[in-house]
């Protein structure tokens, strides 16, 4: 899978986190911005990092559900594969 596929998956998994209103609402902004950064045209593995970043603090969030919190957790799975 390459770069952008991998970009591509984790927008739409991220645009569930956003739909979703049980999830609180600094949870859903942090996927929007996640979501705009991974829309950016920057170098992947720049894009990737820092969009890490953001999902790994809002994964420890105690407010988070369950499911979203899998979810983020597939979203870095996946954003770990990422290479120049």
């Amino acid at each position: 899978m390459n770069n952008e596929q991998i970009f591509g998956n984790c927008i739409e998994i991220l645009s569930q986190i956003i739909n979703d209103t049980s999830v609180p609402r600094n949870i859903r902004k942090a996927a929007e911005d996640s979501t705009t950064l991974l829309g950016k045209d920057e170098e992947p593995t720049i894009k990737a990092s820092t969009v890490i970043s953001i999902l790994d603090d809002i994964s420890n969030d105690p407010n988070i559900p369950i499911h979203a919190r899998i979810l983020v957790w597939n979203i870095l799975s996946e954003l770990e594969s990422v290479k120049d």
